[in-house]
């Protein structure tokens, strides 16, 4: 396009402009170029199409709009304390012939109020069910809100926007809704509202929780193995909201037996000298206004350990006897039998071969037999002495040998039937 004025052509004549976004209050700055002018004015015109500025002439009067800069290629101006009714579509015009126009849209962004949890009553009784709003309005657009617990954001939740009175802004909502649990209490429930006009600082609303539960109770012993003679404290660990105070200590389902030695010291119990009749079963029992609740520990006494080295013992035999039989028979042999037999539960328990137990086996074995030789000895020489007696027995006053030997106790003739003796 060609345009001309008193002889003198321009060519590309055109005002530009840009969209504006401003904070409400804050301030709007709206500038027009032209690249080539001749001397034409410029015109900035609110969306209400009243002039603001011509050229540097200011044309309406509001005290909020100020001149920035005035020359043939630009007109800015200024809108300070800029509110929601100030939004709109500005026109910057060139007035050549015909007129040049440009659009700026001025947008205003609404700040959400500083956000408010309501719907807690404090304390909360574990189990109850909770419904925590966020509210905020005079966003606009309307505000994001989200949920967390201690910083780890919660899903599910309910929103609800509306807008308000003057159609220009968003009242918005979220309710979280959840049971209450012990694990809750003392956790920081917060409402974080984002917007784009917070400038990535947005405002957070936080409320801490006090849930209200029954105690548990725990029972710690200072020792795994308690043996007879020892100390051993018995800590009743609880936990409950309100804290239980004091917790109550018995054995065997009644007070504690023996008080010089079982002492209670908060939620310890000592107990000096152990020994058996310390057996049985310790109760911690812990109350608090929401209720009770107990647990048990079995206590046993065990022997005072043996800590010296191990030693081979010989195990003696349960018994050991000798049977000796003497049987009579026609034959002269004589003969004896020693028989030994020992406790077949002597050894009980042996899982393997044991050098001294071997040793003392043998030693017991060899000196029943030595006893057994030593005892056939005397018995065959006793009877030995006593046959050559009897056989030279009538010999002594006979007057010749022939009357000698029948006479003889021990000939053939008298002879009683010969014995055999078996030992």
């Amino acid at each position: 396009l060609v345009f001309c004025s008193n002889n003198v052509c321009s060519q590309g004549q055109f005002p530009l402009t840009q969209n504006v976004t401003v904070v409400e209050g804050g301030t709007a700055n709206l500038t027009c170029r032209v690249d080539q002018n001749d001397n034409t004015s410029l015109q900035w015109s609110n969306p209400a199409q009243q002039t603001l500025y011509f050229d540097d002439k200011k044309a309406l009067r509001d005290n909020r709009i100020e001149l920035v800069r005035a020359s043939w290629h630009e007109l800015s101006i200024s809108v300070s304390d800029v509110s929601l009714s100030d939004e709109g579509q500005y026109t910057c015009s060139l007035f050549t012939m015909p007129v040049k126009t440009s659009k700026a849209f001025l947008t205003v962004l609404g700040v959400p109020e500083k956000p408010q949890i309501s719907g807690f009553t404090s304390p909360v009784m574990e189990g109850e069910r909770m419904q925590l709003t966020c509210k905020t309005s005079g966003s606009k657009p309307a505000a994001d809100i989200r949920w967390f617990k201690n910083d780890k954001e919660i899903k599910d939740v309910k929103y609800l926007k509306e807008e308000d009175a003057n159609r220009r802004t968003f009242t918005v909502s979220s309710t979280l809704d959840f049971r209450a649990d012990r694990s809750d209490d003392g956790v920081v429930v917060s409402c974080r509202v984002d917007h784009e006009s917070l400038n990535s600082t947005p405002q957070i609303a936080r409320q801490v929780l006090e849930i209200h539960y029954t105690p548990s109770v725990k029972i710690i012993s200072s020792s795994s193995w308690p043996e007879e003679g020892q100390s051993i404290v018995l800590t009743c660990e609880s936990k409950g909201k309100p804290l239980p105070e004091p917790v109550l200590w018995t054995k065997d389902g009644g007070e504690l037996p023996d008080p010089e030695r079982m002492v209670v010291n908060g939620r310890d119990l000592r107990i000096s000298f152990l020994n058996k009749t310390d057996n049985g079963t310790y109760r911690c029992e812990a109350t608090n206004p929401i209720g009770q609740n107990s647990t048990e520990y079995v206590l046993i006494v065990h022997d005072v350990s043996n800590t010296l080295l191990p030693t081979t013992v010989i195990p003696s035999l349960t018994t050991a006897t000798v049977t000796t039989t003497v049987a009579l028979t026609t034959s002269t042999a004589t003969s004896a039998t020693a028989f030994s037999t020992r406790d077949p539960n002597a050894l009980a328990g042996q899982t393997g071969p044991d050098h001294a137990l071997i040793g003392g086996i043998v030693a017991v074995v060899v000196f029943v037999t030595l006893c057994s030789i030593i005892l056939l000895g005397r018995y065959l020489a006793r009877h030995k002495g006593t046959y050559l007696t009897n056989e030279a027995k009538g010999a002594e006053d006979a007057p010749d040998a022939d009357t000698a030997i029948i006479n003889a106790e021990g000939s053939q003739v008298n002879a009683e039937e010969k014995k055999e003796y078996f030992i």
